[in-house]
């Protein structure tokens, strides 16, 4: 309906409106939807200033990463991190991720849901939990 009618209040133009308030110099949202979850974010207080979705999820990975192998031998191998970093961006670009997920590209180009669970075992659907519930925090 939105992309049928074309708003003039669609998030797109509301997130120039807000980043000329904010005085925002950062990058611009990748998506409607991106764009969506920054007003939001910033609209009810979670984000002081405007905030492009992407770096939010970028630095609470960082954080997320940080917190797994500060004093824990089994760190992530780097075949581990490689999916750990697809996983984020594609948490950056829809807001959420699950196994149906994994069979798209470019989850299906590096095995799919199978390679995923090969590298994860049981703990696959925790880490996709731990990354839906910690990256959009």
């Amino acid at each position: 309906m939105l992309k049928a009618d074309k708003p003039k209040l669609a998030p797109l133009h509301v997130w120039q409106a807000y980043s000329q308030l904010d005085s925002y110099q950062g990058k611009q949202p990748v998506s409607e939807l991106t764009a969506l979850i920054g007003l939001i974010r910033r609209v009810c207080g979670i984000d002081q200033q405007l905030s492009d979705f992407d770096s939010t999820v970028r630095r609470n990975f960082q954080t997320w990463i940080m917190r797994h192998h500060a004093g824990n031998p089994d760190k992530f191998t780097e075949e581990q991190m490689a999916w750990l970093q697809m996983i984020r961006d594609h948490i950056a670009n829809s807001y959420h991720i699950d196994r149906d997920d994994l069979e798209l590209a470019p989850f299906d180009g590096k095995g799919g849901l199978g390679k995923m669970y090969q590298l994860f075992g049981a703990e696959m659907d925790t880490v996709l939990d731990e990354l839906n519930e910690v990256l959009a925090a």
